[in-house]
């Protein structure tokens, strides 16, 4: 199938790679070259007029901030064909709702039979007055600060939601398979479909897919998902967030088709050189007949080129699965896939009876050879390539775990800018979008389980995970744990020779990691049965540890644990705020400098993993209250550059020269005292001017330690210079900022998608009189929008407790920030802020068309009315006020809302009359609504508790919709229908009552 319009391709041309890694080129050339002070135009694609950005300056550390990348960020690479989004159209209530207790064996003996479910999780459920939510939501994200809450997860209540959707399906749907996706809800969740209790999830990490095809309702005869999640389950010691916190999905396939994660293709080179791709392809069959398929393979490349292909043919017994194994070799040479050169391929399936192509499905993959050599290290395509990773949890400032896939891309491209080549997923499953742009953005991903433990239950998260993910050339290897305190078990060996092996049946390629902190020299532990050891801190026994396993290669999984309060550079454990200059750490790691002295220096260490890429919600090591985020982040939580970014850069940064140079420049009542500085480049040499004077030359340049300087202040500007063959490659200038006198806004990108989930982060910062970055500023920013909505806000602060809700954010050493969503079309988005005594900033982002992805219409929550009781036929009109005797159960017929009347032929004028009881939901009731006829056979006239409601005078089938009047229930409706001569009459479709 085609991707999408404006879907990046599976198979990413030259083209398309570079533009998705301009993010990371235009940073690193922010710094080469140190963007100049001017300001900039920019077109504004709705007013007609040039937008403004003010003059770019430096951020904390000097690092400036580049213009914003042209156009609206890629969307993620379409996956396969038939997939909808179901973002849309979500009941949202927080709290659990209890079930009804059943009153009696009746009640008792209805309630546990299929589609029977009570409470929220029942067809009739009244949730009309629960709030209107679009997916991923996370609904901790929203709520305050609460020092009697969970520490780890940062303070934040969390405890139950309830969801609910109404979904209409074609009646053109009948007889295909109809999937119900979920990538994630956290915690703990159940979902039912029409009454019937149909899955449970045991993590929020791991994907739900629910078969649909039995449960599934056409037409108008809808469908009800409730889902409840249970985020009072906490599955680490981290911020986890709470609901459906991913992406939901509803695929339709044909009867016989291609399985989810149906198709494996992981390239394979052989020992000559050549490469070959096995490709094993699960069909599925919902008929009742046994059904034959030619399934065809294909690898193309970037140019759209067939490199090679094969077939076979399946044969699939009824309401089972089968497979087709195809072996493909390509002729001759191929591109291969690494972090310098994503290069993917596109593994092209397709099913075909009698000649038609019924089925197929596009994977990405990519041709790399991974060898972990004791001695070197990894080789990459025969190539020893040090593993430069930082660990990564998921969750974002503003929005928690439920990060919108644009600003998941730009966190990647933050992290590829820092020279990172690799990550860690800590400590569970990512979502899908991530994977696909570490393909594309390359990055070597250790995937990681989240539970040790090989019961049947969280051996098959393991399981998903890799049959998910297996595919993807970006990983290099599957974790099974994380520092497990029987890791120096022999109950632990046991329990990872399990895990071990079933990674194994699925993937027999990569190999199987554990993250061990300790147990590593005890006479039986887990590193006997996995291929490769992962380190996690313990860097002094690295020696000790090779000398006496000299043939098991072996990685630190995870390292460093340094602290660092960005754009702060003097510590004050009273107020919970510590230096960025790398100088704390926790007393189990290592600042950035020694933890990467240690494996760079050590061929025989693959490389490592930072903990962390980006600050995080929760675990606020060192501290507790007041402090509710994490201090270990190489970025702060929006994802704003600490010291440690340019530390990073000068050890990791290969492909353009670097200088870096922290603190700031702007200390007034210090003049004539010693400012403590660390410079560091990746360069050969360094030099150091204030105000035009060198105050520092360094001929041999350290790019892993760099070095400290004590430079007395002087107001003016500082510059360190990078130096290669005595010419300048690279500068870093501070200069003192006057006080604050405006508000800037910075945003990502010149655009927004015209779809209303595209968003984009915009930096709020102070600027002086000359327009420079005032990095001591903490305004209060208030904030108004137009065309959007502000979705989060943050600032970075790991102590603050701002609502990351609102219109509201303080300045933390200089920065905010706040991510945005536009409306659905193309009319821009206008964000304005404003402080006290500064000059307001006004933004106007302009929107760039795109055509929506697929999307499953979202229906108005309804109340149907399905059961009536009709008179018999009457030869004139009755009053409304008819209605059966006191327990007279046989004289009135009960109906229901699609059955009509139709007379004898020649019989004249017959009434009917239609009397139901109803008792409208709590919106309806408290604000009135509309009751809907789909469809009224005859004239007729609708009563509401006795009074008129509206009339329909024609006699030939059609809708109506009347105003109900608010009021509680019970109540009486009356409906009257006529009809002459054989002609039909009654109510013959569903009647709805909506708010």
């Amino acid at each position: 199938m085609p991707p999408a319009d404006n879907a990046l391709p599976r198979a990413a041309t030259l083209a398309s790679r570079r533009a998705l890694l301009k993010g990371a080129a235009g940073w690193a050339m922010a710094m080469r070259l140190g963007w100049g002070g001017s300001a900039m135009a920019l077109p504004s694609a709705n007013s007609g007029a040039a937008l403004l950005i003010a003059p770019t300056d430096m951020m904390p550390g000097g690092l400036r901030m580049p213009a914003p990348l042209p156009g609206a960020a890629p969307r993620p690479p379409v996956t396969e064909p038939g997939r909808q989004s179901l973002d849309q159209g979500w009941l949202f209530h927080e709290g659990d709702i209890p079930f009804p207790v059943p009153a009696d064996h009746n009640a008792t003996y209805l309630s546990v039979k299929a589609g029977n479910a009570g409470g929220p999780a029942a067809l009739d459920f009244d949730a009309s007055d629960w709030q209107a939510v679009t997916l991923p939501h996370d609904w901790a994200s929203a709520q305050g600060f609460d020092p009697a809450a969970n520490v780890s997860q940062g303070y934040r209540p969390r405890g139950i939601g309830w969801y609910r959707r109404l979904i209409r399906l074609d009646p053109a749907l009948e007889g295909q398979k109809i999937e119900l996706r979920f990538d994630g809800i956290a915690s703990h969740a159940t979902v039912w479909v029409n009454g019937s209790e149909v899955a449970h999830s045991w993590s929020g990490y791991t994907g739900v897919t629910i078969d649909l095809t039995p449960f599934a309702r056409y037409g108008d005869d809808l469908n009800w998902i409730a889902v409840r999640a249970d985020a009072t389950v906490r599955e680490g010691w981290w911020y986890e967030g709470a609901g459906i916190y991913r992406h939901a999905w509803l695929v339709t396939r044909p009867p016989l088709h291609i399985a989810e994660q149906g198709v494996h293709g992981h390239p394979v080179r052989q020992a000559d050189g050549t490469w070959t791709v096995p490709v094993s392809v699960t069909l599925g069959n919902i008929g009742d007949a046994p059904a034959s398929a030619v399934v065809r393979a294909m690898v193309r490349d970037a140019a759209g080129r067939t490199l090679c292909q094969g077939s076979a043919t399946a044969k699939v017994d009824g309401l089972d699965q089968g497979k087709a194994q195809i072996t493909l070799r390509p002729d001759g040479a191929v591109a291969p896939w690494s972090p310098d050169d994503p290069v993917l391929h596109d593994l092209l399936v397709e099913v075909k009876r009698d000649g038609v192509v019924i089925d197929r499905r596009s994977v990405a993959i990519g041709f790399r050879a991974v060898v972990f050599d004791p001695a070197r290290g990894l080789l990459l395509n025969g190539i020893a390539t040090k593993i430069k990773g930082v660990c990564l949890h998921q969750d974002h400032a503003g929005v928690g775990v439920a990060v919108p896939d644009a600003l998941v891309l730009w966190r990647l491209q933050r992290l590829k800018q820092l020279g990172c080549n690799a990550i860690r997923m800590t400590h569970g499953a990512c979502a899908p979008e991530v994977m696909d742009w570490c393909d594309r953005l390359g990055f070597l991903v250790m995937a990681e389980n989240r539970l040790f433990n090989p019961a049947p239950d969280y051996l098959a998260q393991l399981e998903w995970l890799v049959r998910r993910d297996r595919n993807h050339p970006c990983v290099f290897a599957w974790s099974v744990f994380n520092e497990e305190p029987m890791q120096g078990t022999h109950a632990g060996k046991e329990m990872v020779r399990r895990l071990r092996a079933a990674v194994r049946r699925l993937d027999p390629d990569r190999p199987v990691t554990a993250a061990m902190s300790g147990g590593f020299f005890n006479p039986e532990n887990v590193g006997q049965a996995v291929d490769l050891m992962g380190f996690n801190y313990y860097q002094g026994d690295y020696d000790r540890y090779h000398a006496l396993h000299p043939d098991q290669p072996m990685l630190s999984s995870e390292d460093t644990s340094a602290y660092g309060t960005r754009g702060a550079f003097a510590s004050d454990p009273q107020a919970h705020v510590i230096t960025a200059l790398d100088k704390e750490a926790a007393s189990w790691g290592a600042t950035h400098r020694q933890s990467w002295q240690a494996i760079a220096a050590r061929p025989f260490v693959a490389g490592g993993f930072v903990w962390t890429g980006l600050d995080y919600h929760g675990e606020p090591t060192p501290y507790a209250w007041p402090s509710v985020g994490s201090f270990f982040g190489i970025m702060d939580l929006c994802g704003f550059p600490k010291t440690a970014f340019g530390i990073r850069q000068a050890q990791w940064l290969d492909s353009a020269p670097m200088v870096w140079i922290d603190p700031h420049w702007t200390w007034p009542g210090r003049e004539g005292q010693p400012i403590e500085m660390l410079a560091i480049t990746n360069a050969p040499a360094l030099e150091v001017r204030l105000n035009g004077r060198t105050v520092a030359r360094i001929a041999q340049a350290d790019r892993i330690m760099g070095h400290t300087l004590h430079i007395p202040y002087a107001p003016g500007r500082l510059e360190a210079l990078a130096i290669d063959s005595g010419k300048v490659v690279a500068r870093m200038v501070h200069e003192t900022a006057g006080p604050a006198k405006a508000l800037r806004l910075t945003p990502t990108h010149t655009a927004l998608g015209s779809e209303s989930d595209d968003a984009m982060a915009i930096t709020i910062d102070a600027i002086d009189a000359h327009g420079r970055h005032v990095p001591v500023a903490q305004d209060m920013a208030h904030l108004a929008v137009q065309g959007g909505a502000i979705i989060g806000l943050g600032n970075g602060d790991p102590n603050s407790h701002e609502s990351e809700k609102g219109s509201a954010r303080s300045l933390f050493n200089g920065l905010a920030q706040a991510i945005v969503q536009g409306d659905a079309g193309l009319g821009p988005l206008v964000l304005e802020a404003r402080a006290p005594g500064l000059a307001p900033a006004r933004l106007v982002v302009g929107r760039e068309g795109r055509s929506a992805a697929p999307t499953v219409a979202a229906e108005a929550p309804r109340q149907r009315l399905n059961r009536w009781l009709r008179s018999p036929a009457l030869p004139a009109r009755p009053d409304p006020r008819l209605a059966p005797a006191a327990g007279d159960n046989n004289s009135w017929d009960s109906v229901g809302s699609s059955e009509v009347a139709t007379p004898a032929a020649g019989s004249g004028e017959q009434w009917h009359l239609y009397r139901a009881t109803i008792t409208p939901w709590r919106a309806v009731a408290a604000r009135g609504g509309s009751l809907r006829f789909a469809s009224l056979a005859g004239t007729a006239e609708v009563w509401l508790d006795g009074a008129l409601l509206g009339r329909k005078t024609s006699p030939a089938p059609a809708p109506l919709t009347l105003a109900l009047p608010a009021g509680a229930g019970p109540r009486e409706l009356v409906v009257i229908v006529a009809a002459r001569d054989g002609s039909v009459s009654g109510i013959a479709g569903p009647v709805d009552l909506t708010p």
